[in-house]
């Protein structure tokens, strides 16, 4: 397919530099994937358009306040710098603007200093010195890595409102944005009506945003990400699917690590490891049967997975209609329910 069939509809006036309070008041947009049909509720419905039994999966990673501070010591330049990745041993992955070679030094606050090691289009790596854990220099002078469509500085809010509830595992450079409409109180009502939660963990990285380039999307090549899988939630999946409920995939970062843990051809099994899958029109899904998901950019990977899961047309249409509703567009803003077996209209 070619990378311009994924121009879909787009006002950027609708971009929310905020979230919806409480959460679960943001809209939902729920859409039947066999016939397209469509009709307008809120995240905090969930419970009464899921059933008994339905099992909710989530990505329980958590976000690091990445972006730092940071200063040449050569030039006195400053800039910000993201942590990526940690390595071991205080080498990270890093993003940063410029030219640097190998041995230029970083200075952060509070007197720690970096290294750059490598630096090549694939990656940067840095050695981190004069701090003991990296994760305490974030979390002293970092801000949350907010995207750049945000057109505002983060805030002190930000530390919560760019969390879900589920957020455990620390190493994300983003939110599973999905996760984010979620609140205690959403999960408390599902759980009294019999609808399961579990959670997988995928560290969202440059690979879930890194651009398309190619003209032909086939061409393009996903980077790799951290992804677990445990025994205990491809269990209850097994439990699910034998039963004949649903497995609900909450955002494109879930969908990705369950069927990266389907593709050894015998159903799900348990997965740790680096993860690379590019999921597009005509993937056969094996895992998810229904997706909540936000409103995705034009010509990115993660509006080609949920058009892979619903269709191209079908989602161009979806995409029209939230855009003449004002519906809220991107990692703060409103949501989608795609998938089968409750009562919608157009």
């Amino acid at each position: 397919m070619l990378l311009s069939e994924f121009d879909f509809p787009f006002d950027p006036v609708l971009v929310a530099d905020h979230p919806v309070l409480p959460r679960d008041h943001a809209r939902l947009l729920v859409m039947e994937r066999s016939s397209g049909m469509r009709t307008h509720r809120r995240v905090a419905d969930l419970p009464s358009l899921l059933s008994p039994g339905d099992l909710v999966v989530v990505n329980n990673t958590k976000v690091m306040p990445a972006r730092v501070p940071a200063k040449v010591r050569s030039t006195g330049k400053l800039l910000d710098l993201l942590f990526v990745q940690d390595l071991g041993q205080n080498m990270w992955e890093v993003l940063i603007k410029g030219r640097f070679r190998p041995g230029a030094m970083i200075d952060f606050p509070g007197g720690a200093s970096g290294e750059i090691v490598e630096r090549s289009q694939a990656r940067t790596t840095m050695m981190v010195r004069g701090v003991t854990n990296v994760y305490d220099l974030m979390h002293e002078a970092g801000t949350m890595p907010l995207p750049p469509y945000i057109k505002r500085e983060p805030s002190p809010e930000d530390r919560g409102w760019y969390q879900t509830v589920f957020a455990r595992h620390e190493g994300a450079i983003a939110a599973p944005t999905a996760g984010l409409h979620f609140t205690q109180a959403l999960v408390e009502s599902m759980a009294a009506k019999g609808i399961g939660v579990t959670q997988v963990t995928l560290h969202v990285g440059p690979g879930t945003f890194r651009s398309v380039k190619s003209e032909r999307i086939e061409d393009h090549r996903m980077l790799s990400e951290q992804v677990e899988v445990s025994t205990a939630t491809v269990e209850q999946i097994q439990r699910t699917q034998r039963s004949g409920h649903r497995v609900v995939a909450v955002g494109t970062t879930v969908v990705r690590a369950l069927e990266t843990a389907a593709r050894g051809g015998r159903g799900i099994e348990p997965f740790q490891g680096p993860a690379d899958l590019f999921i597009t029109p005509g993937f056969p899904f094996q895992v998810i049967d229904a997706l909540v998901t936000n409103f995705h950019l034009p010509r990115t990977t993660l509006l080609m997975l949920v058009s892979a899961f619903v269709g191209v047309e079908p989602l161009r249409a979806a995409y029209h209609e939230a855009v003449a509703q004002r519906y809220r567009f991107y990692s703060y803003g409103d949501a989608m329910l795609i998938g089968t077996g409750w009562p919608v209209a157009t």
